[in-house]
């Protein structure tokens, strides 16, 4: 042996360094997704208080709770917004009336991928840093449990 082993090691750099969140562009697109967000909240609202007919009736309740559970999430995005640095959009994307059929559920449907796709599309620009986990968490947690209303609208529309 020459002399001692080298003792020094490469430290890397940690992960925030390397991808840090785009802080302009998520609160961009936070911007685009909370007046859909506000939609969906409304629209099940909506729905709930002015279902007719015997099945709809029934579904009136589950939208009741879908639009109480889309306020909840709309206020944990303007929270997150507002900690960036951002202003949170106060209007709602518009809606038309849904009917108690297959084609009013299909809407319902399409509102509800609308706002699934503007959620989803925050998530490569939140980076890798603690905060950027956080955050992809959280749309995450948002995304799986408007995706289970998707689904139960779309059992919803195959027995109509």
């Amino acid at each position: 042996m020459d002399g001692p082993p080298d003792t020094k090691t490469k430290v890397e750099e940690p992960m925030s360094d390397q991808d840090p969140m785009k802080v302009e562009a998520v609160k961009k697109l936070m911007n685009e997704a909370i007046p859909l967000q506000f939609r969906s909240a409304a629209v099940y609202t909506w729905a709930a208080g002015a279902a007719t007919g015997i099945e709809f009736q029934t579904l009136g309740k589950e939208f009741e709770e879908f639009g109480r559970l889309e306020l909840e999430d709309a206020r944990r995005l303007i929270e997150k917004i507002v900690a960036l640095g951002g202003k949170a959009p106060t209007e709602v994307a518009s809606f038309d009336a849904i009917g108690a059929n297959k084609t009013g559920v299909g809407k319902l449907i399409a509102y509800e991928n609308e706002a699934l796709a503007a959620i989803h599309a925050i998530i490569p620009e939140s980076g890798q840093e603690p905060r950027s986990e956080a955050l992809e968490h959280l749309l995450e947690h948002i995304i799986m449990r408007k995706q289970q209303q998707v689904d139960f609208l779309e059992r919803v529309r195959l027995g109509l």
